[in-house]
């Protein structure tokens, strides 16, 4: 790994991946008093950094994104916004997390499981910035808070539409990256489908294997994927690939079969042109997560350590967005309410 091999160029470099709002300095979040000028109403000052994508993604950054924007509206706090770029060396990670930090912004959410190392490493280093991570439970500090997710229950959810909603008995899921984390969507997924049809034939695909993570950004590898599997007899495909997903929808498009989106509804972000077949989406209430993490920030409540967001704390669920599930949402219910009282439990793996 090739590490950068002077302070100036480490600063330099983590200078140059800083992006705000608007996409200059200028755009920062400041409040407004009630005459409508600038005033600050907080001291507190946010730096984010995204995963592969960053705000627009139409999916799991932009889900952070809104619960940073939330907490800008309400609580007064200036925002920073940092974006990774794919293939990037550890090293960019900790420069990206250090700029914010020099630039005097704490605490500093890293969204993904990619940043805890570099978290890690941060983190030891300046104990008096606060950090939280999405996504990952390793990253372990005083200073560091873990907002984490029961993808599985979502999936779970999302998987047993997919089975109500397949004429086939035959569906698919596509996942990004070929990692633990996806492994929850996969695991749930296909226990909610054969809860549903114990015979159903489930497809499996990954588009990209570690360290290749481009996979949570490439729409033609997701397209690619869908279509082969639309081709094999599946009627309808849940993806678990960030921005890739929009191929996804794109292949869904092309064979006349329906898709699941994620982490967003999905119905309401994506290209209006593949609308109208997504017929939901796997809710992972990201902006919940980061607005909550925010909002202890400004009560003084700065906690370390695991919260998971899951089915009983509303951090994941489904969209019924365009009325295609408004037929199964009763089962669907009966199922949440199974899984929130212990009588199912859900598989991760």
């Amino acid at each position: 790994m090739r590490r950068v091999t002077t302070l100036a160029a480490a600063i330099l470099a983590g200078a140059l991946v800083l992006t705000s709002c608007g996409g200059d300095d200028a755009a920062e979040t400041t409040p407004k008093d009630d005459t409508g000028t600038s005033a600050a109403a907080s001291d507190i000052k946010v730096g984010l950094a995204y995963d592969i994508g960053g705000r627009g993604d139409q999916s799991f950054n932009d889900a952070a994104a809104a619960g940073l924007d939330k907490a800008a509206e309400e609580f007064g706090v200036e925002t920073k916004e940092a974006e990774a770029s794919n293939g990037e060396p550890e090293s960019a990670k900790e420069e990206r997390l250090r700029a914010l930090a020099s630039a005097g912004f704490n605490p500093i959410i890293a969204v993904g499981f990619a940043y805890s190392a570099s978290v890690v490493t941060v983190a030891k280093e300046l104990p008096d910035t606060q950090f939280a991570i999405i996504d990952d439970s390793a990253a372990v500090g005083d200073n560091i808070a873990n907002l984490l997710f029961a993808e599985e229950q979502g999936s779970f959810l999302v998987g047993a539409a997919a089975a109500l909603k397949s004429e086939a008995g035959n569906i698919g899921f596509v996942g990004g990256v070929d990692v633990p984390l996806i492994h929850k969507f996969e695991a749930g997924y296909k226990a909610g489908a054969e809860a549903v049809n114990p015979d159903i034939e489930v497809q499996i695909k990954y588009l990209t294997q570690p360290p290749d993570f481009s996979g949570f950004g490439d729409p033609a590898k997701g397209k690619t994927a869908a279509a082969g599997m639309f081709d094999n007899g599946a009627d309808v495909v849940y993806q678990a690939a960030g921005g890739s997903g929009g191929g996804v929808f794109e292949a869904a498009k092309d064979a006349g079969g329906f898709a699941i989106g994620v982490d967003s509804d999905q119905y309401n972000t994506a290209d209006p042109a593949v609308q109208d077949v997504i017929i939901t989406s796997m809710l992972k209430k990201v902006d919940v997560a980061v607005y909550d993490f925010l909002k202890t920030v400004t009560e003084d409540n700065f906690t370390a350590g695991p919260l998971t967001y899951d089915l009983e704390k509303d951090g994941v669920g489904y969209s019924t967005s365009g009325g295609q599930i408004d037929d199964i949402t009763d089962k669907l219910e009966e199922y949440k309410e199974q899984i929130i009282s212990g009588e199912i439990t859900v598989p991760t793996e």
